[in-house]
């Protein structure tokens, strides 16, 4: 497996930050090819980060002068984390709020109104009756 070292985790939390940053602006392109596109880059790093390894670098250093440096890092590290946490909220924030729109616009449209009925026309022209109109949203 990688080599486990804070650097590095430092240099992948900030490409999960800037990838997390692209999967915004695709939603709000609505663009999914490029939002799918991001995804297995986003869990790879994911997967990376998440690993016990990576806690265990600081856990096991003895020397207190490295450790102290260490322990610098792992902060670094955890802040931008927590920027990837924030911006995760608001690309899930967002997602949520789209689907929730677009259920309210299938709703609208699935389901007659009948207190605003639509003329429906007939291949002559004329508006169909009451009777067939009322009909027409029923399955």
């Amino acid at each position: 497996m990688e080599n486990f070292d804070l650097s590095k985790a430092i240099l992948e939390a900030n490409d999960l930050k800037g990838l997390l940053e692209q999967e915004f602006e695709s939603l709000k392109k609505q663009d999914i090819n490029g939002f799918e596109k991001l995804q297995p880059r986003k869990a790879e790093i994911l997967t990376f980060l998440s690993d016990d390894r990576l806690s265990d670098i600081v856990k096991s250093n003895p020397d207190s002068e490295s450790a102290k440096m260490m322990l610098g890092t792992w902060d670094k590290l955890m802040e931008i984390i927590s920027e990837c946490k924030d911006l995760h909220r608001r690309n899930e924030i967002f997602i949520n709020r789209k689907l929730e729109s677009i259920k309210g616009a299938l709703k609208t449209i699935q389901t007659p109104d009948p207190l605003n009925s639509v003329e429906v026309y007939d291949r002559l022209g004329k508006v169909r009756n009451n009777k067939v109109r009322q009909n027409m949203g029923k399955a």
